[in-house]
């Protein structure tokens, strides 16, 4: 029976000070019981001598100083796993939300998992289909990588990311295929669309979601996406699935991180912020990756809203550092009506070339993808050239790539959010628009190809 302790000394927001413990560890979950009865979960934030520094999870309103006891529960929070998570929807602390039944779980496992040793972790390689042309042909994501989007507040990217958990799959391969999706301090209505977009399609029965909404504790959303990450685990590496885990908004995340800094009057860093964030971050994102050995693997989109619209903001320039890549989401073209509106040139994927090409995409990927970025930067340049000197002062063929940028915006990045393009559709769609371009322009690309692609328009 673990020991009681009725030596709450201070309370301070989220946070107790306990005297006089003995034998508890930093990390260890606890139970504080008011005087009438009710229970409220906390873990242990520091150890000084015989002092317990403790967070609480729920608010601290109602806890009177002398009536209420503490009690630690000797272990650190723990998520119960099984298959049956699939198709459910949980709390950011894993309680099921949505009027099932309690999971029976086959295993309990410690929430903030462990680090997956390098040598241990096999290249991401295999090409995962997501149905979005501006993803899939320029900017391919790659079953193991850490893919993030930046987008920022008022864009859509609520609606790319449910159509991400729609679409993505494995191409070629019977494996089973889940989404583990954690949503961090989003509001109601958020919590809604997610839920009935993954309805609809019934593209929950093979779905986990974890929701945090935004009036829940700041410390459950510190949990929420370790929660997340220990069930993609479990499907992962004990039940080898491939896993994509998608979370948004790690912004809210980060504030969490940056209000219970504050509380514990740690010395902040940039703009606030605690100084370990970049470790932080890094204890969930580099949870993701394939184990040799395995079969399984995690994927993982973390969505972030810079702040300001600022790529320099110590959120995604941390998780920048952390990833392999970013995919850029752009004002102006939401505001051209183009959705989604992924901005392809500074967006990155630095494992593209890993997952394209002959037997994962088609042979001709890499080289159309090359051409593609490189007609649509300089039809950007003819465009603002346009916009200075006028029209007039564009040679014609200039004039061409003008038009190129303005279809390729129009026919290749804006597919909407319920089209669904395989590969094919989209590279094809690419060899169209760049026949807008005379052959001897098209540099980048092998003759070979130029001969079975742009001059059979029936290929």
């Amino acid at each position: 029976m673990p020991k009681e302790y009725r030596t709450i000394q201070e309370v301070a927001g989220p946070l107790l000070l306990v005297r006089g413990v003995q034998g508890v560890t930093f990390d260890e979950l606890g139970e504080i019981e008011l005087a009438n009865g009710e229970k409220r979960r906390c873990r242990v934030l520091e150890i000084n001598g015989t002092n317990a520094l403790v967070q609480l999870f729920e608010s601290s309103t109602g806890i009177n100083l002398s009536n209420s006891k503490v009690r630690f529960l000797g272990r650190s929070m723990e998520l119960g796993v099984s298959e049956d998570m699939l198709g459910r929807v949980f709390d950011g602390l894993g309680r099921p939300i949505d009027d099932g039944p309690e999971i029976l779980p086959e295993m309990r496992l410690d929430i903030n998992g462990l680090p997956m040793n390098p040598a241990a972790r096999n290249y991401p390689q295999e090409f995962i289909q997501t149905g979005i042309s501006a993803i899939d042909g320029l900017n391919t994501l790659v079953r193991g990588q850490k893919l993030p989007i930046f987008s920022a507040s008022g864009l859509p990217h609520a609606n790319l990311a449910a159509q991400i958990a729609r679409q993505a799959k494995v191409r070629g391969t019977q494996e089973p295929f889940a989404v583990v999706f954690a949503a961090m301090g989003i509001t109601f209505e958020e919590a809604n669309f997610f839920i009935d977009s993954f309805r609809e399609t019934g593209a929950i029965d093979r779905a986990v979601l974890f929701i945090n909404l935004a009036n829940d504790p700041a410390v459950e959303r510190i949990a929420t996406p370790r929660m997340a990450l220990t069930a993609a685990e479990y499907l992962a590496f004990t039940k080898d699935m491939h896993v994509l885990v998608i979370m948004t908004d790690i912004t809210n995340y980060a504030d969490a991180l940056r209000e219970v800094s504050a509380a514990r009057k740690e010395v902040p860093g940039r703009r606030g912020y605690p100084g370990y964030m970049y470790t932080d971050l890094a204890s969930l994102y580099e949870r993701a990756g394939r184990q040799k050995g395995k079969p399984g693997s995690i994927t993982l989109v973390p969505i972030l809203t810079m702040p300001e619209d600022d790529k320099t903001h110590p959120i995604p320039d941390l998780t920048g550092y952390i990833t392999e890549g970013q995919i850029i989401l752009s004002r102006e073209l939401h505001r051209k009506g183009i959705a989604p509106p992924i901005d392809v040139l500074p967006s990155l994927s630095r494992l593209k070339d890993k997952g394209i090409g002959e037997g994962k995409t088609r042979a001709d990927h890499a080289n159309t993808m090359n051409q593609l970025f490189a007609a649509y930067a300089r039809g950007k340049e003819a465009k603002e050239l346009m916009v200075v000197l006028g029209e007039a002062a564009l040679t014609d063929l200039d004039k061409l790539y003008a038009k190129f940028a303005d279809a390729f915006e129009q026919r290749y990045v804006s597919q909407g959010y319920r089209t669904n393009r395989d590969i094919e559709e989209t590279l094809d769609i690419g060899w169209e628009l760049l026949r807008i371009l005379p052959r001897s322009e098209l540099k980048r690309i092998k003759d070979e190809f130029l001969d079975m692609y742009y001059d059979n328009k029936e290929a």
